[in-house]
């Protein structure tokens, strides 16, 4: 069933199939992840551009200065040659000289240099101006004094140079923190995006994973014939609808498991009742009440007899193994030391052993598992059984305990005439019987192994018989060993 829809807006995810929100988070990650290639894209971005314009402006300030030196010495060799000459076009020269070095102060002032420098410039080229105007008995003094304001002019140039210069070191070291700065956010906004990408990821993994975890357990369930559990599927609406399957599976198979047992109990009922009268008139015939037999007469109401009492026999077997296969879907586990339940089995059937002159030892332990003690008793006891019935006289049976990590191992071997090879995929069958059998024995049902194989699937572990000689060896693995 589908959970309630919330109040307002809000709605469960639930509703939505499993492909749906499995596309949701691939959405959501690489949403997060183009989020975050997108930022340092950005961010690369704006620090280019700065770059960028850090470098044209250094190149335009370092070109200016340069500039600015080239119209000084244009003004001066103009200033010295007309203070010689007296020549108007050298005047015009280093007029036009002057003008070019003002524009070329404009554009440095426009890209920050220090006013003073530009105002100690503009004063210089003031002074060297005003040496143009004066009577020709001091052109020669004044020549001098146009030399040294020039030298000072020269002065000037160079600490605007040295200012440029300055102002592009510290241009590059402020654009390299900004790079190093940027470059740190952009580490700093990946490695959260990965981290909140994995984290999301498993994040989702472990949420949609777990209505498969308890489908698993379901499907578990149902194949160890656990019919008593309902299947409850809780998640998105596709896995919510394979729950519901797998329920009605559940109730289908429980339906007809119920089926069989009650065909089973009713045809063995409607069977026994007319065998019973059966063996009964057969009887009568043996002890002679309806007259003295014949020898022919007695001997076939001698063979119906037999034949009767073995049909009622596997009439009782088949009863006995349908009441097991379905006490093994309902365990009463508890803690349970294996070496303890091996030693009561041993003592229980000491008569049996000892009248065959028998030996059984018991190897390991102590090892506790959590398992129904009762049922996995009658397994080990059909084994042991099993194994006494197949043994020489004075041979010996040997248990043997171990442990592997989580699973709990119990070996039961003999020294008789083991399991025939044509025999050995079939030896758990209902009712198969093996073509080895003790001289002398009464012939077994062959519901025996099959009981133990029930009894210990339902507890989840498994039975196998090793192809070790000359004797029959049986291995039982259960899992959940405790340590």
């Amino acid at each position: 069933m589908a959970r309630p829809r919330r109040h307002g807006r809000m709605f469960t995810f639930y509703r939505a199939s499993f492909r749906q929100l499995l596309l949701a988070a691939f959405l959501l990650i690489a949403g997060l992840l183009a989020a975050a290639s997108l930022g340092g894209l950005f961010t690369l971005e704006r620090l280019m551009v700065q770059s960028r314009s850090a470098a044209e402006r250094a190149v335009q300030l370092t070109a200016g200065a340069q500039h600015l030196a080239e119209r000084s010495v244009a003004m001066e060799r103009a200033a010295r040659q007309y203070m010689v000459l007296d020549d108007p076009v050298l005047l015009r020269r280093f007029e036009d000289a002057s003008k070019d070095a003002n524009r070329v102060l404009e554009e440095l002032l426009t890209q920050q240099l220090p006013p003073a420098l530009v105002t100690r410039w503009r004063g210089q080229h003031a002074v060297i101006t005003d040496q143009f105007n004066g009577p020709k008995a001091t052109a020669h003094q004044r020549e001098l004094d146009l030399a040294a304001q020039f030298r000072e002019l020269d002065l000037t140039n160079a600490a605007i140079a040295e200012q440029v210069r300055k102002d592009s070191e510290q241009r590059n070291h402020r654009l390299q923190d900004e790079l190093e700065a940027g470059r740190a956010a952009l580490a700093r906004q990946v490695l959260i995006a990965i981290a909140l990408a994995v984290l999301m990821a498993l994040g989702f993994g472990v949420w949609l994973a777990r209505p498969f975890k308890r489908l698993e357990r379901a499907v578990v369930g149902l194949g160890e014939n656990r019919l008593d559990q309902p299947v409850s599927i809780q998640g998105p609406s596709d896995v919510r609808s394979l729950g519901q399957r797998l329920e009605w599976l559940r109730l289908r198979l429980r339906e007809l498991d119920d089926d069989k047992s009650r065909f089973l109990r009713h045809v063995s009922h409607e069977l026994k009742t007319p065998l019973a009268a059966l063996r009964e008139g057969v009887a009568l015939l043996e002890d002679g009440v309806a007259g003295e037999l014949s020898a022919d007469q007695r001997e076939i109401a001698k063979i119906l007899g037999h034949n009767t009492a073995a049909l009622q026999s596997q009439i009782e077997d088949l009863l006995r193994f349908n009441a097991a296969a379905f006490d093994a879907r309902r365990l009463s586990r508890r803690k349970t030391d294996l070496a303890q339940l091996i030693h009561g089995l041993v003592d229980a059937q000491r008569l049996q052993w000892q009248a065959r002159q028998l030996r059984v030892d018991i190897d390991g332990g102590p090892l506790q598992v959590e398992v129904d003690p009762e049922k996995l008793a009658t397994a080990l006891g059909n084994l042991l059984s099993n194994a006494i019935r197949f043994s020489p006289l004075g041979a010996t049976i040997r248990f043997s305990l171990t442990r592997s990590p989580g699973v709990a191992r119990i070996d039961i071997v003999d020294q008789g005439s083991g399991v025939a090879d044509s025999d050995s995929a079939r030896v758990f069958e209902p009712f198969y019987r093996g073509e080895r059998q003790p001289e002398g024995a009464v012939r077994g049902t062959g519901i025996g192994l099959s009981i133990v194989r029930e009894y210990v699937e339902a507890h989840g572990g498994r039975v196998d018989l090793l192809p070790e000689g000359p004797g029959a060896h049986f291995r039982i693995e259960l899992p959940n060993a405790l340590t």
